[in-house]
């Protein structure tokens, strides 16, 4: 009955299998430029691109005697300073972007309120004019009722 027993699998196999996979999952990161392999790497490893290093802005200049480290130091806070600035620069652009078209709007809802205003002063003549007009028919129907109880009296 020994001999008639098989392995369950070879490992020579597996070991083949598993290279070929290897091997094809390498040959598809190298053929994808996305899929850079270094970015696999750990952090300590990998090779990172330098900041692009942008120049100094007009308003400032090094001093003479300045070590290295004061002129990177002050490089690097004048360089967040400009970055807020053009932040805050931008969100004064968008800012006023928005206010003309609140203005825009404003004008529009003024100009529907002139209208309404314009609506409620007719109407409220056209009332004015009715509530007079039944005030005489009604002063007309008292003096003639009036004029008929004399002539019925007499």
């Amino acid at each position: 009955m020994r001999g008639t027993a098989r392995q369950a699998f070879d490992i020579n196999e597996v070991d083949g299998d598993v290279v070929r996979q290897l091997e094809n999952d390498i040959a598809g990161l190298m053929s994808s430029p996305a899929d850079d392999p270094r970015s696999y790497a750990p952090p300590a490893n990998r090779v990172m691109p330098l900041p692009e290093v942008m120049p100094l802005p007009e308003y400032v200049t090094h001093r003479d005697g300045v070590s290295e480290i004061g002129m990177l130091s002050a490089e690097a806070v004048v360089r967040e300073y400009e970055n807020a600035a053009k932040e805050i620069e931008a969100m004064g652009k968008e800012t006023a972007k928005r206010c003309v078209e609140i203005t825009a709007n404003v004008v529009n809802m003024l100009e529907d309120v002139r209208t309404t205003a314009a609506h409620f002063r007719k109407e409220a003549q056209r009332i004015f004019n009715d509530i007079e007009s039944c005030s005489v028919l009604t002063e007309e129907v008292r003096s003639t009722c009036g004029a008929l109880k004399k002539k019925i009296g007499e």
